[in-house]
């Protein structure tokens, strides 16, 4: 063995070896933001606003009408979405017959890759939350809501209540309980995809949904008047 490598080990070993304790960490440093629930919305909004997503909003009762509407208004062949999770049920509860087609996603991609890849529209997602700070939703992929669901589609659609918004990340955090236990899958989404050439021209869809449409659901208490 080298010298060189003998000190590089040695040097790996001592600083793996137990030492002086590391400060606590001043979580007061991380919770420093803090804004009312409409604040959070707004700021939200704003810096997802500033790179290009697009929003709609919808009442509790009401979102699944708003997301018939923009498809109908966009002319969308096909949805596809994950039938599995109570929101997609709910989904293809009021979904009609006719006009775009509802598509789940309930099968290997396998079996369906060169339609997932080259004929569905949109994919339509929930989200566990959402981030104020820095703008952007919180989505936990997994069987119910394949991740490829968000990623593939030309549109994405997200369903987003406004309760579920954090002030920061770090709050974002601790309310979804990743301190403890990480999801086996996590997305942050702040807007379209979106890339860039030598030249510094910017392009969306290359590498994903082109459009990223926010079904904003305003769950959020009545402030007296």
């Amino acid at each position: 063995m080298s010298d060189a490598r003998t000190a590089i080990l040695d040097r790996l070993r001592a600083a793996a070896s137990p030492g002086e304790a590391l400060p606590a960490l001043d979580s007061t440093v991380l919770e420093r933001r803090h804004w009312p629930p409409a604040e959070r919305v707004l700021r939200l909004r704003r810096g997802m606003e500033a790179v290009h997503t697009e929003f709609l909003e919808a009442g509790p009762e009401g979102w699944p009408a708003v997301i018939l509407a923009f498809c109908e208004r966009e002319g969308l062949k096909n949805l596809l979405y994950g039938p599995g999770t109570s929101a997609g049920a709910r989904l293809a509860e009021v979904w009609p017959a006719d006009g775009t087609r509802l598509v789940p996603y309930d099968r290997p991609v396998e079996t369906f890759k060169e339609e997932l890849f080259q004929a569905v529209d949109a994919g339509f997602t929930t989200t566990v939350g959402g981030v104020a700070e820095t703008g952007g939703l919180l989505l936990e992929p997994g069987p119910l809501e394949p991740r490829l669901l968000s990623l593939v589609p030309p549109i994405h659609l997200a369903l987003l209540f406004a309760s579920t918004i954090q002030d920061t990340l770090w709050s974002a955090i601790r309310a979804l309980g990743w301190g403890q236990a990480l999801p086996p899958n996590a997305l942050l989404i702040s807007g379209p995809s979106k890339t860039a050439d030598i030249e510094q021209t910017l392009a969306y869809g290359v590498h994903g949904p082109r459009r990223l449409i926010v079904i904003l659901v305003n769950d959020l208490p009545r402030t007296p008047a």
